[in-house]
């Protein structure tokens, strides 16, 4: 992707620098009532409680400053990518409060909170077919860039390094400093995989001794959106499959069943993702005699109104 370099504008960079108060800096919960055993620990990361909502606030954040940082990205360009919808919030979210246009191409199968959140922040909405999932999403914005370069900056949230290295520069020191160093497990679900990525090179380097754990849906047509079966779906430039300890499987039936758990027992309503990465995270510390096992919360269930419907 090759892109023109323009005049920083100092002004926008200030507003940026302003913002990145709100990003990241969330709290570490700990899961005391699903999952109780002796010498064992479970913490996720609130990732909700921050500006755009979700933990992709972070890569978005740090890919919009990178961008106005380099040039690449001023008030004469929108912003274009593809997205299942949570990336998208937060690339509206920021580009809203900066003046910055947002082109998100998404899947139509995308829940319609998303969709209705998404156009209430002023973003453009192009959708494609709901069997081609992400990868057909980012076919499209691909096309759209390569049709009309001087329109708009295509972040490539899947190819980008400033996805990985916002948590490698913030989650992964949150996440030492928050558990005293404690930690001795990590365990995230593979998207983008820029939260697997960034968060485990952080953390290896902090301590090379935590173990990282990566999972996955168990089938490519499941119901953990967002979320990639790597076998079938399109590898992510930045994913880098050395750094995984281990990879496990998690079922979508397990995570709907644990929304419901979670919910009567810790009094939270997570998302179908948040419940899948404490799947995972239970396997792990069921697996162990002692440690503390960290996971993260990308979202809460507020957009996903159908699913609750289903379940409760």
């Amino acid at each position: 992707m090759t892109e023109v370099s323009h005049k920083i504008d100092n002004q926008l960079l200030q507003r940026v620098n302003q913002i990145g108060k709100f990003i990241g800096n969330t709290p570490l919960f700990p899961l005391n009532h699903i999952f109780q055993k002796k010498g064992v620990s479970i913490y996720a990361k609130f990732e909700w409680q921050q500006l755009g909502g979700s933990v992709k606030a972070r890569p978005a954040f740090n890919i919009i400053k990178q961008a106005i940082t380099n040039g690449h990205l001023h008030k004469g360009k929108h912003l274009l990518d593809a997205t299942s919808g949570n990336t998208g919030i937060a690339y509206a979210t920021v580009g809203a409060t900066l003046g910055i246009p947002v082109t998100i191409v998404i899947p139509e199968n995308a829940s319609e909170e998303r969709k209705l959140i998404l156009k209430s922040l002023g973003a453009e909405l192009i959708y494609t077919s709901k069997f081609d999932a992400t990868d057909g999403a980012q076919a499209k914005a691909k096309e759209l860039f390569s049709e009309r370069p001087d329109l708009y900056y295509y972040a490539d949230q899947y190819a980008n390094d400033a996805n990985w290295q916002a948590h490698y520069h913030t989650t992964a020191n949150e996440i030492l400093s928050q558990t005293q160093g404690s930690v001795t497990h990590f365990v995230a679900g593979l998207g983008t995989t820029g939260t697997f990525v960034g968060t485990t090179r952080g953390l290896k380097e902090l301590n090379p001794t935590i173990q990282a754990i990566s999972l996955q849906p168990e089938t490519a047509l499941h119901g953990l959106e967002g979320w990639k079966d790597l076998e079938t779906a399109r590898i992510p430039k930045i994913y880098d499959p050395a750094l995984a300890d281990r990879n496990l499987h998690v079922t979508t039936g397990a995570s709907y069943d644990l929304i419901k758990r979670v919910a009567k027992e810790e009094g939270l309503l997570l998302s179908p993702s948040a419940a899948a990465n404490l799947s995972g995270a239970i396997q792990v510390a069921n697996e162990i005699d002692k440690g503390t096992v960290v996971t993260v919360f990308a979202d809460n269930a507020e957009k996903y109104g159908e699913v609750l419907k289903q379940l409760f």
